[in-house]
């Protein structure tokens, strides 16, 4: 008869603390076995105490990338919602703390590039080197406490002059945020020009894939080319300039085709000259003869206040 251990557990744990789920307070830790698609990245940057959370989390994605993959401030800033700015100031920090290295080199051709080096585990005996430099900032107001008045001097006292305060320095002012001008709209409405403009911006793909084009950006965009169509463009003219010289990859192509729908509408046709048509021939109610009036009646020479004058 084999002997009983009760101290063997009866059933499979969950892998969550008991003690920690009936607390509610603290993390809890569920994990999950990674066997691909999975990064090292050690404690010592995950709990860094000097880096901010911005600088972790994109040492944490850099060294989650392939070899040879672009990390530059640029296509960062595309991939994150962070600015440029908070990308460029996380990637000085890893530089400083030995984490990044980047150095610039120039090409026999004049271009420069930067090397960038990863390090996962930053090395005490590597020496550390200061980050690139950033944009330049506004220097810093100085203040400085104004002069006391000067005590009345005696017969054996001469007080000094008072050194002239200097004007503190201004910070540059913030330059405006450029506004987009609205798009153009037309002065009367017609549901049958407003449905060929929707058709001519949706088959603007059929010429070009670059020019596919989302469904709300086809209703926002429409008013705009019936404008077009209101001041006598034909609908191929309008194709031809949308779809003219368009850049190789263009990144928004709504925004390019709302630039162009801006800045190049024609103006409004100027109104057709008003033509003046002779009066209709008309037959001599006397003599037969044909002659231009605007109603009929007597010729000229038929005419007896005519006739007695001549």
């Amino acid at each position: 008869m084999d002997v009983q251990h009760l101290s063997a557990p009866s059933r499979a744990s969950s892998g969550v603390p008991r003690a920690a789920a009936r607390s509610g307070s603290g993390v809890v830790h569920a994990n999950t076995r990674h066997t691909s698609q999975y990064t090292v990245v050690g404690n010592h940057l995950t709990q860094h105490r000097e880096l901010t959370l911005v600088a972790i989390g994109l040492a944490a994605h850099i060294q989650s990338l392939p070899a040879g993959a672009r990390i530059g401030i640029k296509c960062l800033a595309d991939r994150f919602p962070e600015s440029e700015a908070r990308i460029a100031a996380a990637l000085r920090e890893l530089e400083a703390h030995g984490y990044l290295e980047r150095t610039r080199e120039r090409l026999p051709n004049g271009r420069i590039v930067t090397h960038t080096v990863s390090y996962n585990q930053p090395e005490p005996s590597r020496p550390a080197r200061a980050p690139m430099p950033g944009p330049p900032r506004p220097a810093p107001q100085v203040r400085r406490p104004k002069p006391t008045a000067p005590r009345p001097a005696t017969a054996d006292v001469h007080p000094l002059p008072a050194e002239a305060e200097p004007a503190p320095e201004r910070a540059p002012a913030p330059q405006p945020r450029r506004v987009a001008p609205p798009l153009p709209r037309p002065r009367t409405q017609d549901p049958a020009r407003h449905r060929v403009a929707a058709a001519l911006l949706a088959d603007l793909r059929r010429d070009d894939p670059r020019l596919l084009l989302a469904e709300r950006d086809v209703h926002r965009l429409a008013p705009a080319v019936a404008a077009w169509l209101e001041r006598g463009a034909a609908p191929d003219a309008v194709r031809a300039a949308l779809a003219a010289n368009l850049p190789e990859q263009p990144r928004h192509p709504a925004a390019l085709l709302g630039h162009r729908l801006t800045a190049l509408i024609p103006p409004p046709l100027p109104p057709a000259p008003e033509v003046v048509r002779p009066d209709p021939f008309q037959t001599c109610e006397d003599c037969d003869r044909a002659f231009r009036a605007p109603a009929p009646g007597r010729c000229r020479d038929c005419r007896p206040g005519l006739t007695g004058a001549a």
